[in-house]
């Protein structure tokens, strides 16, 4: 099948706030002439898409999206798929991409791809949080929609084990409240009750909250979809709202308080 050399970016919005918004997003935006995307993530940044085509879809439309986009780039368009946060971080950017290869896709051939890196939902949660993230982390989704539950609870089972930082990413929602509750038994077997967590609701949006409290009190706090959920590890420490986790200067370096 001969293909048009269109184009097609794969751009991270960021958390939510235009804001939070990369200066390359901004851009791939302004040259597309087709905006593809879930249609709450449009809303977040209609201000800027003014006098631009868009295709919006809801939820777990994510296949017919990403091949329309695919489509209208093949068949010459300037085409932009957005996704919150990163694209290749829980976004649209793997599945573009398995579209591609199952159309026979070459970068000869186009069209030509592109993607746009932004700000991580974890990226913005540890920067309202204060330094949660300074040593080695792992990121995890609860969501089972596309992922087994065991595979999860392994995962969440050995990051624990090597005390890694851990952020639940899609920790809770209405109808799916048991895996949270899981996930909190796993790490309850490897963290003491006093570990610091932080839970960041639409960070970077309307609605914003931010809470630190600790792993004992977790399942009491206000915890959905537009949460991210970052648990410290042994050495994580909170004060003044805020949690911090030691790279390392302290068993190094004297950090107490010197005059200049």
């Amino acid at each position: 099948m001969k293909r048009g050399h269109g184009k097609l970016y794969l751009v991270g919005l960021g958390p939510g706030s235009p804001e939070q918004m990369t200066a390359m997003a901004r851009s791939a935006l302004q040259r597309s002439d087709l905006i593809v995307g879930y249609r709450g993530y449009l809303e977040l940044i209609a201000p800027i898409l003014e006098g631009k085509e868009l295709l919006s879809t809801g939820m777990r439309q994510e296949v017919e999206r990403c091949r329309a986009a695919v489509e209208a780039a093949e068949a010459g368009r300037v085409v932009a798929v957005v996704s919150s946060g990163d694209p290749g971080v829980y976004g649209m950017a793997g599945l573009v991409y398995e579209l591609l290869r199952e159309r026979g896709w070459g970068r000869q051939e186009g069209p030509d791809v592109e993607v746009v890196p932004g700000v991580t939902a974890l990226n913005a949660a540890a920067a309202l949080l204060g330094a949660p993230l300074m040593h080695d982390f792992a990121a995890i989704s609860l969501s089972d929609l596309l992922t087994p539950w065991e595979t999860i609870a392994r995962r969440l089972e050995l990051a624990s084990q090597a005390d890694f930082v851990i952020g639940l990413y899609n920790p809770r929602s209405t109808r799916r409240v048991q895996p949270l509750a899981d996930a909190h038994l796993i790490l309850s077997k490897y963290r003491v009750p006093e570990t610091p967590v932080g839970v960041v609701r639409c960070g970077y949006r309307d609605g914003q909250q931010v809470t630190v409290t600790d792993l004992s009190h977790l399942l009491e706090a206000e915890v959905d979809m537009q949460t991210i959920v970052v648990v410290g590890n042994s050495s994580t420490s909170s004060f003044q709202g805020i949690m911090v986790t030691p790279r390392g200067y302290g068993t190094r370096y004297d950090l107490g308080r010197t005059e200049l």
